[in-house]
């Protein structure tokens, strides 16, 4: 497994829309394999292939603790999840909202709504077709990462005025680490 490096804003691949998964083979597996750990390494709950340069419709997520620095503290129990191919099949008209952060936004958040259930299809990594009715956490981060697919940013659902503070925020944060 190898760590990708993650797109940021403003890299227009972001805005693409992915193309779908025709087969599922070992460089599928593979890129699979190497989105875990890159999530992994950046201590995400979950990534979409775009956010590693690859415009196809793969996310993997893993709500569960990560783990801490904290020797003292036991190991989390990891349960990576792949979803290829996913697509929302139906939202309900309850919304939820959570403070939503994006690898490819590093270090920025801001309260997003969304609908609070949804259900959703997809492809697990040996091509069986699977449906679910998603909650909570769950539901919202599987609409993130569906939208990365679809080219968009969880900023493209908040104000134009919060937008623009956190992406100078983030340019300013850019800078002072340079």
């Amino acid at each position: 497994m190898a760590i990708l490096p993650i797109v940021e804003v403003p890299d227009p691949r972001l805005r693409l829309v992915c193309a779908p998964v025709e087969t599922i083979d070992d460089e599928v597996r593979q890129l699979v394999a190497d989105m875990t750990e890159t999530m992994y390494d950046a201590r995400g709950i979950g990534l979409a292939a775009i956010q590693v340069g690859v415009a196809r419709r793969v996310v993997v997520i893993d709500l569960q603790e990560r783990e801490t620095e904290d020797e003292e503290k036991p190991e989390a129990v990891r349960d990576p999840r792949a979803y290829i191919n996913p697509e929302i099949i139906s939202v309900s008209e309850e919304t939820s909202r959570y403070n939503e952060g994006c690898l490819s936004i590093p270090e920025q958040y801001a309260e997003v709504e969304r609908p609070a259930r949804c259900r959703v299809a997809w492809l697990d990594l040996d091509g069986q077709r699977h449906e679910e009715d998603m909650d909570g956490l769950m539901a919202t981060c599987m609409q993130h990462e569906i939208d990365h697919l679809n080219g968009v940013l969880f900023i493209d659902h908040i104000t134009r005025l919060k937008r623009d503070m956190l992406l100078k925020k983030l340019a300013k944060a850019r800078k002072n680490a340079a």
